[in-house]
């Protein structure tokens, strides 16, 4: 079988995947080790009978569910490439613009104290490590599992950016940040049922489940806030397309003198949640 015979294969066995074209093709990347320009320059180029193999491995994973980052190890955020496995949440394009948002913020800042709370794969940490030259990073996640894969990120995006803590949100911080910023779990009791079981099945629910409300997290990462951040700073949350309103009365009960924005997602449903004391 040529690279252009396994591509159409792979295509074939996906093709109940919104995407089975990009999905065969990162697949066939990752064995070959190759970029794309290489498949497409060389198309003709028959596979060993063990890379045929491999590859229809691959494709029969993928097939029954399991996310593509888990197969290859590895998913984008901005320009560049973290690992992930499933003790971390494979990171969306929505969080990046959590992250944009919490960039320009830091900007008007000298030398700000920044902490990530529930870090996972240290995506959002990272980016900002890579943005902001001038900022002291932090990353907290409860997970000891996941904060093996941020330090592992970090060594290799951000290496010696970021100081890494294992605890209950806040609670382990020596010190109050200027910033926080957070993608906390958000899925409620009753949209848990209705998640895609490659979500389900194979990425991690402590990353996932808030609660019956989706908000239990934040909730107490509002709570510990009270009593956690310096004067005059700054909490970006990444919330639910339908929690904005619960969220926005939350942080006003904590934060009544506050300037609280809900911001919209690409698709124009309420995402981030900014909080400036």
């Amino acid at each position: 079988m040529t690279i252009d015979e396994a591509l159409a294969y792979g295509r074939a066995q996906l093709s109940n995947s919104p995407t089975p074209h990009i999905d065969a093709r990162i697949l066939l990347e990752h064995l070959l080790q190759r970029p794309y320009s290489y498949l497409l320059a060389h198309g003709d180029k028959k596979l060993t009978a063990v890379q045929l193999a491999d590859y229809q491995r691959l494709v029969a994973r993928a097939r029954q569910g399991e996310p593509i980052p888990y197969i290859t190890g590895q998913a984008p955020f901005f320009d560049f490439m973290v690992r992930v496995n499933t003790a971390v949440l494979i990171p969306r394009p929505e969080t990046e613009e959590l992250v944009s948002q919490a960039v320009q913020y830091a900007q008007t800042l000298p030398a700000p104290h920044i902490v990530d709370v529930g870090t996972g794969s240290g995506c959002i940490a990272i980016a900002l490590a890579r943005q902001l030259p001038q900022a002291r990073l932090e990353a907290v996640d409860i997970s000891g599992d996941a904060l093996t894969v941020a330090r592992t990120n970090m060594f290799k995006l951000a290496p010696g950016r970021i100081r890494f803590y294992e605890g209950d949100l806040l609670q382990p911080l020596p010190t109050p940040p200027d910033i926080v910023v957070a993608n906390l779990p958000y899925i409620s009791k009753s949209e848990w049922t209705l998640l895609d079981d490659g979500v389900k099945l194979h990425e991690p629910s402590l990353a996932l489940k808030g609660g019956v409300d989706g908000l239990d997290l934040v909730k107490r990462l509002l709570q510990q806030a009270m009593n956690k951040l310096r004067p005059h700073s700054a909490i970006f949350l990444e919330i639910g397309w339908q929690q904005g309103e619960a969220v926005t009365q939350l942080a006003r009960a904590r934060f009544p003198d506050a300037a609280i924005q809900l911001l919209p997602d690409l698709a124009g449903r309420d995402r981030i949640l900014i909080v400036k004391t």
